[in-house]
């Protein structure tokens, strides 16, 4: 994900799970552990890495297997951006079911680490390598459930289709976008799971199970003011910095109205349980009446509850003039902006150039836009993801959660196909390491996501 955990829980408090992790069988244990060591240990950095290799290493897997040649494809738009989509056949009662992962991390230098990025280690209870959560845990597993489901001729009433992708958290050659656009009968389903959920821990208490089922749109604005300059010993009032300064200053204020959608909706009213009885109160207030400005106010003030109910804009990069003795000719500035499902880039810009009242002030896209749709929720499947998570996860609510961040399931969204983000793989949310440096996942929720996924994939693809 290119922005991890859409929120984040300032109190603690439903009874901590009960494992259920030995309820999957050693050898499949022993399996997942073995593909998910390949995979970490397999540089696929955008810089100096290749996809194509860690699909390549799948592939041998899944042929190994049994899984017919015929069945398994790898392909992509450039040799090292190479994607693997491999199928099980069922009995085609329902559009396939897909399990998405991406095989691409983020960069990881090793100097910045107190371990190897790209070596597997084991440690007072965690996996260490960069990957380990994001994203190559939900690759291993799935990979490890569809040879499982292989070797026991599991009865699938419909296809069941691993996508292991390119470019997820950054590049021009997005695996996803690629697939859908150039090879789309190998990915075209009726259901994807993927990352973007996940369940959320603090000192070991599990709080809630989350299923992401939109995300806010990135979107990057440059701001550019623009001079003819001059020498610094003969200074003028107009100067592109202090413009540019002082239009900052007003963006600062600008706050986008609190509005809420079916999935914020709902997980404030479900998540208010295991908080404190102050922000409960005002959770479900807000969730009745958005306009509540009291209310809204107290739980705005926490990043977390405020990015999940508003646009959201900040400035993150600052450049200016050319030389030490001379009157600056330009000054830009970055501003990230979080957009809510259903509104514009465009939208979002006028906004931006009101809120900086000063037309001198030129304000652009720095990339193209790729805004997901409004946020939908399926009931039917989230009361699928509730039965299995209260046989591995008793007492853990299940809420429905929007990414602050990005996923590739906008992608599929996008293309009308219901895409969630789903885990059953619990992160401390006070040591949240994904994209940092030291990445971890803890063993034990690494093999209870295996039994939770394994288990949902039973649900929605076996038997009928």
């Amino acid at each position: 994900m290119k922005t991890v955990l859409a929120a984040v829980f300032c109190v603690l408090l439903a009874p901590a799970a009960a494992r259920a992790a030995d309820a999957m069988p050693e050898a499949d244990r022993a399996l997942v552990r073995e593909i998910y060591e390949e995979l970490l240990e397999i540089d696929t950095t955008h810089s100096t890495g290749s996809t194509t290799v860690a699909a390549e290493a799948v592939a041998a897997r899944l042929l190994a297997a049994g899984i017919p040649v015929g069945d398994i494809a790898l392909a992509g738009p450039s040799p090292k951006r190479g994607n693997l989509v491999a199928r099980l056949h069922g009995g085609g009662s329902e559009k396939p079911l897909l399990l998405l992962a991406h095989l691409d991390v983020v960069e990881a230098k090793r100097e910045d680490w107190s371990v190897d990025p790209f070596t597997l280690l084991e440690k007072d209870g965690y996996f260490y390598a960069r990957g380990t959560l994001d994203d190559k845990a939900m690759a291993a597993i799935f990979t490890a459930s569809l040879i499982r489901m292989k070797r026991e001729n599991t009865p699938l009433h419909r296809d069941v289709i691993l996508a292991l992708t390119a470019d997820e958290e950054g590049g021009e050659e997005n695996g996803v976008e690629w697939l859908l656009r150039e090879r789309r009968p190998l990915v075209d389903a009726g259901l994807v799971l993927n990352e973007g959920g996940g369940g959320r821990m603090r000192a070991g208490k599990y709080l809630v199970n989350g299923v992401q089922a939109a995300e806010k749109t990135y979107m990057d604005f440059e701001l550019v003011a623009t001079n003819k300059g001059g020498h610094s010993s003969l200074p003028v009032k107009d100067n592109a910095i202090y413009r540019l300064a002082n239009g900052l200053v007003r963006l600062e204020r600008l706050a986008f109205p609190i509005e809420l959608n079916d999935v914020t909706r709902a997980y404030l009213e479900r998540a208010a349980a295991v908080e404190s009885a102050e922000i409960a109160k005002d959770m479900r207030a807000v969730a009745k009446n958005p306009k509540d400005a009291a209310a809204a106010a107290r739980l705005a003030a926490q990043p977390s509850y405020n990015s999940i109910m508003r646009t959201t804009c900040v400035a993150t990069e600052l450049a200016g003039g050319h030389a030490p003795n001379a009157l600056p000719q330009r000054a830009s500035a970055n501003v990230n902006c979080r957009i809510l499902p259903g509104h514009t880039a465009a939208e979002v810009q006028k906004a931006i150039a009101s809120a900086l009242a000063d037309p001198e002030i030129h304000v652009s896209l720095a990339e193209k836009e790729v805004a997901g749709p409004k946020a939908e929720l399926d009931p039917a499947f989230l009361a699928a993801v509730e039965r299995v998570s209260a046989e591995v996860f008793p007492g853990v609510p299940v809420v429905p959660m929007m990414s602050a961040g990005a996923t590739d399931s906008k992608y599929f969204r996008l293309a009308g196909i219901p895409a969630y983000g789903v885990s059953g793989i619990f992160v401390d949310v006070d040591d949240v390491r994904a994209h940092g440096r030291d990445e971890r996942l803890g063993v034990a929720q690494f093999y209870e996501g295996q039994t939770f996924l394994w288990r949902l994939v039973q649900a929605l693809a076996a038997g009928g």
